[in-house]
């Protein structure tokens, strides 16, 4: 966590209130701006439905991704995770209590965000799938065997 504390004093946490947002959020728990990006994305799926189920998760993100950050979000204590849906809760432990009032704000505020202006840096896309079970069962398995058993069986016989 890239948690810095001199940030949410009193003194700079009323200057923050004033624009909160989804990316000062990821960036407290996320230095890598494509973790972030995928943890502000869940996050602002939450606040406009007021609940997520990982059927919803947004489309460029994986089930197994989402299910990640979100239980990640239930650990620390900023949603719950109740009958498959994942909320907002308020239950904050005290060191987060500034952050507790920023995260607050941020969810009560109407303004939009755009992600990617934010997380410019940031990979959007899935990552091509590297091995494992054919996701496409229309595809024969003689194609993927091809070349590997000759015509009169297996070669070196």
């Amino acid at each position: 966590m890239g948690i810095k504390y001199w940030e949410f004093e009193d003194a700079p946490l009323k200057e923050k209130l004033k624009s909160a947002n989804v990316k000062e959020i990821a960036k407290l728990f996320f230095d890598n701006d494509t973790k972030a990006y995928r943890f502000s994305a869940l996050l602002l799926e939450v606040k406009k439905r007021k609940g997520l189920r990982l059927k919803d998760a947004p489309k460029n993100i994986p089930i197994a991704t989402a299910k990640r950050y979100l239980d990640y979000a239930v650990q620390i204590g900023l949603l719950k995770h109740e009958d498959g849906m994942y909320q907002f809760t308020d239950r904050y432990t005290r060191p987060f209590k500034n952050i507790a009032a920023y995260i607050k704000v941020w969810m009560e505020s109407e303004a939009e965000e755009d992600l990617s202006l934010e997380f410019a840096n940031a990979r959007v896309e899935k990552q091509v799938k590297r091995g494992g079970r054919n996701s496409n069962p229309e595809e024969p398995q003689s194609q993927q065997q091809e070349g590997k058993i000759g015509v009169d069986g297996p070669s070196g016989i």
